[in-house]
């Protein structure tokens, strides 16, 4: 998930604040959580530089490069991480048990092409990501902030999109996937009026669940109950 739901914070910020990827609620972590980043966080973690990164020297390697923001607990990314090896992943949460929880899994697993950061997503891309240098970005199951009164602190907005348009390379692809119908009528109102990005299931169109995403076991019961799941694939111009 990107950020926590809370649709009762009060609404005192200022009203020309910056867009963030995130409301920051760190949680307890447990005592693994707190060392896997003691242990794994200087094999794994990218710290915000706010200057631009050479991945290629990051990962040892030229190979394709993929964000995630938002990982939540990290089970999709490592699930990428292990089947797409082929590829080197960049992971951007914000919660602590999250990538506390993801960097012992890693470690686990011996990966070789995920790092992470612990940091506000949309200063990552701005600052410490370059034009044109991401194959894809994935986005699953963003905050929908329900209420319409919270609706200007959803992440996909046209600020927003217009930076993932600028990072990712042409041909590259974003793809976002939701299981609130609210967030989906959202999300194509912004994504299919960048003309940048083209929808591959064509306007105000979603497909099936792709390969590359396992179906989580929240979406696996909301399924059952007959509950709805968007997968928006956009290409980039």
């Amino acid at each position: 998930m990107t950020g926590t739901r809370d649709d009762d914070a009060p609404e005192s910020a200022p009203r020309h604040r910056p867009i963030r990827s995130f409301v920051l609620r760190q949680g307890r972590q447990t005592e693994a959580q707190k060392r896997a980043f003691e242990l794994h966080w200087p094999v794994f973690g990218l710290e915000y530089r706010g200057e631009r990164r050479d991945f290629e020297q990051v990962f040892g390697r030229s190979a394709p490069v993929v964000v995630e923001i938002g990982f939540g607990n990290g089970e999709q990314l490592l699930y990428a991480c292990e089947r797409e090896p082929q590829r080197d992943f960049i992971g951007i949460e914000v919660h602590g048990p999250g990538v506390g929880r993801l960097l012992n899994a890693a470690a686990a697993a011996n990966l070789r092409n995920l790092r992470v950061y612990q940091h506000d997503a949309v200063e990552v891309l701005r600052d410490d990501v370059a034009p044109g240098s991401l194959d894809e970005v994935r986005i699953y199951f963003p905050d929908p902030w329900h209420k319409k009164r919270h609706h200007k602190r959803r992440l996909v907005q046209p600020a927003f999109v217009d930076l993932l348009c600028q990072r990712l390379r042409p041909g590259g692809l974003l793809h976002v996937a939701t299981d609130w119908e609210g967030y989906a009528e959202h999300l194509w109102d912004v994504l299919d009026a960048e003309p940048r990005l083209r929808n591959r299931a064509g306007p105000r169109g979603s497909l099936p669940r792709p390969e590359w995403r396992r179906q989580t076991h929240f979406e696996t019961r909301g399924l059952k109950l007959g509950h709805g799941v968007w997968d928006l694939l956009y290409d980039r111009c």
